[in-house]
């Protein structure tokens, strides 16, 4: 909400400077985001006419100009503008004056007695934009015709003013008008407020346009009246177009200025129709299917019945709360005009403007809430100023139509004086609550230790006990709150030793040479549908971007588009990961402060790695990462835990080159390198390889466990043994320790597999050679050979009858 100062206190105007009610406003709830001057600093600019207009004798560009500034002589001032004519009133710089710079940071402008082209120039008429009051540089800036001469443009054109930007929270509708604001300051600082006066106008014509609310539950009160005999070519006032400007919104016709005014005033937004332009009748409904409406900033829409609309006995005119149809527009050729204010429930129009990607200042107003009980003063308000403006002698008004249907009820709202006392944290009386409530506008009664007010009609906002509580510390004033300790016992809370925290996640995959990436939650569905093989993701009403639409199930989509982004950087190495939640549907998941009803949001912790295993270096020869890389990494990521590696299918990952990772036999994840029909669809060179693990297991950790060195030295046996091909390296190693062999084996090792080119004596065809290191011990007494041999042969019995892998002779 942009807006002058000057305006604002027009309507309250207290005794304080611009930086203390921009302090104020802050303070209360009404953040300043930003103060600004309407016009930076120059000196020596007066109002002056230009008398006459001759060629300049050395230049075909050049005018020589008598001019007028009240100083008492006639200046001759050489002038290059296009627009320069006998009889106008121009800001006119004398010799002394100060323009501002000419670029930001740079020295004033200073005006000379000069020559140009070997005439004198006595000074200079100025342009808007040589005053840094717009970028129009199509000429002078022409004054009205009634300016006096001779007096400072800064006066004149009221430029020692300052524009305030508020940032305002959604629940401060109230504030979005000046009048609104000075409302506010009114109750802050106890100056008066100047309440405004909306005299009726007298109706001439008894011209009645038929309209129809047929959705109470849309609109719950509707007005309107007839004016007839406009004058649409009218010139908006200079006043009006300064206001408007001032508050950050463009003049585009007397009609539709009027209508902004009004807006920017007292926080009504409304809507001039031409009146001859409408077939019969309004209905204001709820759209229906496959209806289509053009808008006033030229888009095409199809509306549903979601969406609120006011139309005739042809077609839709208008959408409801939120933008007028081109149909119905007023232009240069209307003379009859209906003026329309309306009060749309909040629920009927938010979200409807952002359906169709646009916003208008009527739909951030009425979504927000819009005080229903003054529709009709500001339509007098707006007639009064139509007739003012853009009236004469043949204008007639007809009745106004007021037609109320459902407004809200305010439900009484009670505050009780030691509940304020305990959340506010300093000692308040009724006393104070009662004025308080009394310089706010609000209508209330007094109990035993507790007051009950019923919220005005302005005031969406109030609704419950904590809202009062808060207007009552807001105005007293937070600077009045006592520098006090926190009550409260400070209790540490111990995170156990066995399970990491999400920092320590990070920091560990760091250390593994991994940089942390942060993506959207919301991703394409395409990476959803490949990637993650999920069909019925959870879908988005508002996307940001149409192809950001889903909600992920798996982090593996974002990591390959993090890859695709640095490879078209030209990215030779990419190692990457992100710690974050994933979005699944599962009806099991009640509602509650933490969670949504029907959707788990697991944390997650995938990674990629992409390239080289190392940076290119001359002291080791490169070679790309592969899938035992990944593996490597994730046993030191959960170590001292050790993971099972089991082979598994993943829609993201190859066939035959992806693990899924357990833990004590819960599965935590899945590893593996991407699949060939992705690395193809993604345009990527070569292969990456992922991961991405359930994060709540992977930080559950286990505490170190003391054991005593041994005291007997182990002993080693290598074993070569014959194995078909179908066995796996886990199960062989698992066959081994869970041998009965008295507990003697304390490791095995797999250290070479042979596999020849033909089929031998000792292997045949789809078997191979594997050589196995086991390790044997025992911590009480010394080992000899006949217990070894006994071991060795509970092992190779066991891997007999498991695995029919036989020793190799």
């Amino acid at each position: 909400m942009q807006f002058p100062e000057s305006w604002l206190r027009e309507f309250c105007n207290p005794p304080i400077a611009t930086a203390e009610l921009a302090e104020l406003l802050t303070m209360s709830g009404l953040e300043v985001e930003e103060l600004r001057p309407v016009a930076p600093p120059f000196t020596g600019i007066v109002v002056a006419q230009v008398l006459s207009v001759e060629k300049h004798p050395g230049a075909d560009r050049l005018n020589v100009c008598r001019v007028d500034a009240g100083t008492g002589e006639i200046l001759q001032i050489v002038c290059g503008a296009p627009n320069v004519q006998a009889g106008i009133k121009v800001p006119c710089a004398l010799v002394g004056a100060e323009l501002p710079p000419t670029e930001e940071g740079g020295e004033p402008f200073r005006i000379k007695l000069g020559k140009l082209r070997g005439v004198e120039s006595q000074g200079m008429l100025c342009s808007a934009r040589e005053l840094k009051l717009s970028e129009d540089h199509g000429g002078l800036l022409v004054l009205a015709a009634d300016t006096p001469i001779g007096v400072d443009i800064r006066a004149h054109l009221q430029l020692d003013d300052t524009l305030f930007t508020l940032k305002l929270t959604p629940n401060l509708a109230h504030a979005l008008s000046v009048y609104g604001i000075a409302r506010e300051v009114s109750a802050l600082t106890g100056a008066p407020l100047k309440t405004p006066s909306f005299p009726p106008v007298a109706a001439t014509i008894d011209d009645r346009l038929p309209v129809r609310v047929e959705a109470p539950d849309l609109c719950g009160r509707f007005s309107g009246r007839i004016v007839r005999g406009v004058n649409p070519q009218a010139v908006t006032p200079a006043w009006m177009v300064e206001r408007l400007a001032r508050c950050g919104q463009r003049p585009v016709s007397a009609l539709v200025d009027i209508s902004n005014y009004v807006m920017f005033e007292f926080g009504r937004p409304s809507h001039i129709f031409d009146l001859d332009k409408i077939h019969g009748g309004l209905q204001v409904r709820w759209g229906r299917a496959g209806e289509q409406l053009e808008l006033l900033n030229g888009n095409t829409i199809t509306v549903d019945e979601q969406v609120g609309v006011i139309a005739d006995a042809q077609q839709v005119e208008s959408l409801a709360g939120i933008m007028g149809g081109q149909a119905t527009a007023v232009g240069d050729e209307t003379r009859n005009v209906y003026v329309e204010a309306a009060f749309w429930w909040p629920k009927a129009v938010a979200g409807r403007a952002r359906r169709y990607n646009f916003s208008t200042d009527a739909a951030h107003r009425f979504e927000r809430g819009v005080d229903p009980a003054q529709t009709v003063e500001h339509i007098e308000r707006i007639t009064a100023l139509v007739l003012e403006i853009c009236g004469g002698a043949a204008s007639t008004v007809g009745p106004m139509d007021d037609q109320v249907l459902a407004l809200p009820q305010p439900r009484p709202v009670t505050l009780r004086v030691a509940r304020a006392t305990k959340v506010i944290g300093m000692p308040v009386t009724q006393a104070q609550c009662a004025q308080v409530f009394q310089r706010l506008g609000l209508a209330f009664s007094e109990g035993e230790g507790s007051l009950t007010v019923t919220p005005p009609s302005w005031r969406f906002d109030l609704n419950l006990e904590e809202d009062l509580i808060e207007e009552v510390i807001r105005v007293l004033g937070y600077p009045t709150l006592p520098n006090t300790p926190p009550l409260a016992p400070v209790t540490a809370r111990m995170r156990s030793e066995s399970r990491r925290g999400p920092h320590q996640l990070r920091h560990a995959l760091a250390a593994l040479d991994y940089q942390e990436t942060l993506n959207y939650s919301f991703v394409d569905a395409r990476w959803e549908r490949e990637l993650a093989g999920c069909g019925n993701p959870i879908k988005l009403l508002n996307p940001i971007t149409s192809h950001l639409d889903v909600m992920r199930t798996s982090l593996l989509g974002s990591l390959v588009q993090v890859l695709r982004y640095n490879l078209a950087r030209k990215a030779s190495r990419v190692r990457v990961f992100e710690l974050g939640r994933v979005f699944l549907r599962d009806a099991g998941v009640v509602e509650s402060d933490a969670t949504v009803a029907g959707i788990a949001q697991p944390l997650r912790v995938a990674g990629l790695a992409y390239g080289g295993t190392q940076p290119l270096q001359w002291g080791q020869a490169e070679r790309p990462v592969d899938f035992f890389d990944l593996k490597g990494d994730i046993e030191a990521l959960l170590a001292p835990r050790r993971p099972r590696f089991v082979a598994a299918e993943h829609p993201a990952m190859h066939p035959g080159r992806c693990a899924r990772i357990e833990i004590d036999g819960a599965v935590i994840g899945h590893l593996g390198e991407l699949h060939p029909r992705w690395r193809q669809g993604y345009e990527l060179p070569l292969a990456p390889v992922l991961f991405e693990l359930d994060a709540g297991l992977v930080m559950d950790g286990m505490l170190p466990t003391v054991q005593a060195l041994p005291r007997q030295l182990p002993a080693t046996r290598d074993l070569a043994l014959v194995a078909g091909d179908e066995v796996r390296h886990d199960a062989l190693i698992a066959a081994v320790l869970a041998a009965p062999h008295g507990g003697l084996v304390r490791a095995a090792q797999l250290f070479d597999v042979y596999r020849p080119k033909a089929a031998t004596a000792e292997i045949a065809t789809g078997e191979r050679s594997l050589a196995v290191r086991i390790e044997l011990l025992d911590d009480d007494e010394p080992l000899t050979d006949e217990r070894i041999d006994g071991a060795v042969r509970a092992v190779l019995g066991h891997l007999q009858s498991t695995l029919a892998v036989r020793l190799r002779g």
